[in-house]
């Protein structure tokens, strides 16, 4: 039997300037999301559909939400098949089409995850992992676009000690 899990957050739009959705541009796209016990974040549109690109628009969270599911499941791959992992980043690509009735959707998203791991002997199995966690993730099972992975691995550097 499958297992269920529920998730609740709170979207609350603080955008009206006094006269709400009077006009396309009397509104700000301004919102909060939130979850019991969590810091809020601050959000809004993208800047080219009138957003404040000093806050996180939606098609940030969900790339930001492809690439940290991904990661979660790959440094669980990598702890239970003995590749140690000090060091992961990625700068994560995403490409979202427009379309002229002015909607759209995302076509592809690229994660690009950087890898340091301890051991020289370990960077074959690190890099096989990212197929294993690509396949586990929840987030990218759950979208109709390709979520593809470019990674790199490296050693992790020893700092150099001079002999007595």
């Amino acid at each position: 039997m499958n297992k269920l899990h529920h998730y609740t957050t709170t979207l609350t739009w603080t955008g009206n300037q006094g006269t709400g959705t009077s006009n396309y541009k009397a509104f700000q796209r301004s919102h909060t999301i939130e979850t019991t016990g969590k810091p809020i974040i601050h959000g809004s549109s993208d800047p080219s559909f009138r957003g404040d690109p000093a806050k996180y628009n939606p098609e940030e969270l969900l790339l930001s939400s492809l690439s940290a599911c991904h990661m979660l499941w790959y440094l669980h791959l990598c702890a239970v098949n003995g590749v140690q992992v000090t060091q992961y980043t990625d700068q994560a690509t995403g490409t979202m089409e427009e379309s002229s009735e002015g909607g759209g959707k995302f076509t592809l998203v690229r994660l690009n995850p950087k890898v340091i791991v301890s051991e020289k002997s370990m960077i074959d199995k690190a890099l096989e992992l990212h197929d294993q966690a690509n396949k586990k993730c929840f987030i990218a099972n759950s979208v109709n676009f390709s979520v593809t992975h470019h990674p790199s691995c490296e050693v992790k550097q020893q700092a150099d000690h001079p002999n007595p």
